[in-house]
């Protein structure tokens, strides 16, 4: 029987060969780096979270389905160690849900986020409170349903679309500052 690549590296990795395993980890790394950094907001706790994440993937690669993304997989340890982290740390404060629930009611943020650079972008999405940005790179980014976040981070699905809602209000309103900062630049020059 023929293997994938990826398959081959996985068997290899779990035969315990040390090359296959500095592969994996230097395939993936810089990836889930960023992953990790989403929530960390900081390198040397990003990077805490990454040793800690791809110590779960050694421990568990024998579990991953070779007919699926391998950086998929991984991506979602990340993920969840990356939210143990805050959650055993308490960085994150969530707003009572009962005080915003009014708050989607009405979704009318339309955001020119396609006039900024991804960079940018990243760095106003940085900028947002923890329990926010935390939802939004959850729901916006790594493409989890509300139902899925709720599971996750022990909240309510209502919390985290308010919460959500919220954070889209927050960044539409710093896109626009950043536009309107760029637009005043370009005009005084």
């Amino acid at each position: 029987m023929h293997r994938t690549p990826t398959a081959q590296l996985v068997a290899d990795c779990l035969r315990n060969r040390a090359a296959a395993q500095k592969q994996l980890y230097d395939t993936y790394a810089p990836q889930m780096m960023g992953v990790c950094y989403r929530y960390t907001r900081q390198a040397d706790e990003a990077s805490d979270v990454l040793q800690e994440g791809f110590i779960k993937v050694f421990t568990n690669l024998q579990q991953w389905k070779g007919d699926g993304d391998l950086g998929a997989w991984i991506r979602r340890i990340m993920v969840n160690t990356a939210l143990n982290w805050l959650r055993d740390r308490r960085h994150m404060q969530w707003v009572q849900e009962e005080a915003i629930a009014e708050d989607f009611a009405s979704d009318t943020v339309h955001t020119p986020v396609e006039k900024l650079e991804a960079r940018q972008l990243a760095d106003l999405i940085r900028q947002l409170p923890a329990g926010y940005q935390t939802i939004f790179n959850l729901h916006a980014i790594e493409g989890y349903s509300h139902v899925e976040i709720a599971q996750l981070l022990g909240i309510s699905e209502g919390t985290s679309r308010s919460q959500y809602l919220r954070a889209r209000r927050q960044l539409a309103g710093m896109i626009n500052d950043s536009i309107t900062a760029k637009k005043q630049s370009y005009a005084s020059r």
